[in-house]
């Protein structure tokens, strides 16, 4: 099964200086818990979630519209591309602990995103008789998502 079978298309995402305020409520606005971060031309520079904003909101003295998505998004980028194997994304989601991967072209243009929901709402008992995608797929990644990381960066308070 390629990615964007399984992909969500119709995806909302910000700037890198659309304020912390804004981000939060167009997550709010859509239900969802993440937002890629896109330059003028589309290309996916990074990722900002509601806990990054939670984060940096509960150890800096600023409020959320004094901030900008550029002041607290990670810089590293975990992708997929639509034409990529399900199982590909499944064992990045694993490795590196994320539940969500931005969608890119060969060009780093946004084309949707991959969650971890949209792939359980996919996976089947019996893979080899449809998708290709079992439970077993599933609960795999789960597990290395959800495996406490060995080590986390020192929590970076600005008072």
């Amino acid at each position: 099964m390629k990615i964007q079978e399984v992909m969500t298309k119709e995806v909302r995402f910000c700037g890198p200086s659309t304020n912390l305020a804004e981000a939060a409520g167009m997550m709010w606005a859509d239900g969802c818990g993440t937002l890629p971060v896109v330059d003028e031309n589309h290309n996916v520079l990074g990722m900002i979630t509601d806990r990054d904003i939670c984060i940096a909101l509960g150890t800096r003295d600023a409020k959320a519209v004094a901030l900008q998505v550029k002041d607290v998004s990670l810089p590293k980028l975990f992708s997929c591309e639509p034409e990529d194997d399900i199982h590909k994304a499944l064992d990045t989601m694993a490795t590196q602990k994320v539940r969500r991967l931005p969608v890119i072209d060969a060009k780093g243009t946004l084309r949707g995103i991959l969650s971890i929901d949209d792939v359980v709402l996919r996976a089947e008992k019996h893979p080899e008789t449809a998708t290709g995608l079992s439970y077993a797929d599933v609960v795999i990644a789960l597990q290395g998502i959800c495996e406490p990381a060995e080590e986390r960066l020192p929590l970076a308070v600005q008072v």
